[in-house]
């Protein structure tokens, strides 16, 4: 099982250097074994209304969403454990949003970010 991190499907969306790497990844891969953050979500979100294209949104969440990522979250309750991730790995807020998940659920985090690599889980890809 395994978290997928934002920038694995901007990465893709928006055409960049390792699209390629991401589409050979999603298509290789049942898509009720990946989840993905609410965070990553939103901040999908954020970024495709940024570049005035609310039409990709869209389409991502009818494509990727809706057929069957899972989509989970930190409740409010547990955010004051990012502080303590953090402090331990020296991670900025997101980045200790998605291990969290990652931690709770023993999902393997796939990312392009290096910061994942001072972690304990490291990253894959």
């Amino acid at each position: 099982m395994y978290l997928v991190d934002t920038n694995i499907f901007l990465e893709g969306l928006l055409h960049q250097d390792k699209a390629d790497d991401v589409r050979v990844f999603l298509q290789s891969i049942d898509f009720n074994t990946i989840f993905m953050t609410d965070l990553s979500l939103h901040s999908i979100g954020i970024i495709l209304f940024r570049l005035d294209n609310f039409e990709l949104f869209i389409s991502f969440l009818e494509d990727v969403v809706v057929d069957g990522i899972g989509v989970l979250s930190v409740e409010p309750e547990n955010l004051k454990i990012l502080d303590q991730i953090i402090q331990k790995f020296s991670l900025d807020f997101d980045d200790a949003y998605q291990y969290a998940i990652a931690d709770k659920y023993a999902l393997q985090l796939i990312s392009f970010d290096k910061d994942f690599d001072r972690t304990d889980s490291k990253r894959w890809y």
